[in-house]
């Protein structure tokens, strides 16, 4: 992880050294998204702390896989196609259910279907886009999350 925060030093550093004004008009920016991000982030997180809180572990864990992983998928599919979390969120939070124990596949269809599977938003897909293609839409986008979990967890040795 550290590289990735001394490539990111770097990079500011060059941009600095190209362009002083813009680097430093761009962190302004970025800093005023940042703080208005930050209720959000804390609010969602001290509720799924409290949710993770009152939920004991094991019943995390037997229901997102540890015990049957394709059951896990599918019920992780399953609340991240319902869930309107947005990812700076929803990476956190799977963070601290790896941590708890679920498995890298079971939280591939989480966020991949958290991303891509929109059942709150259909109504409004429906209007922009029609009714035919949202549905389509969602439907590969929940065959392709399930792949990409399978894939996962071929790729980190858990359907073996």
């Amino acid at each position: 992880m550290y590289y990735l925060y001394f490539a990111t030093g770097l990079a500011l550093l060059i941009s600095i050294i190209v362009d002083r004004k813009k680097t430093l008009t761009a962190i302004k920016i970025s800093y005023k998204k940042f703080i208005n991000i930050i209720p959000a982030f804390l609010t969602m997180l001290i509720l799924v702390s409290i949710v993770l809180f009152f939920i004991p572990d094991k019943m995390i864990s037997d229901y997102l896989g540890n015990n049957d992983k394709f059951i896990g998928v599918i019920l992780a599919s399953f609340f991240g196609s319902i869930t309107l979390m947005p990812g700076f969120i929803a990476f956190p939070l799977c963070g601290i259910l790896l941590k708890k124990g679920v498995s890298y596949m079971v939280l591939s269809a989480f966020t991949t279907t958290l991303m891509m599977v929109g059942i709150l938003t259909y109504p409004v897909e429906k209007e922009y886009f029609g009714v035919k293609v949202t549905i389509i839409r969602n439907a590969i986008s929940f065959f392709i999350a399930i792949i990409v979990a399978l894939s996962i967890g071929f790729f980190f040795g858990e359907l073996l």
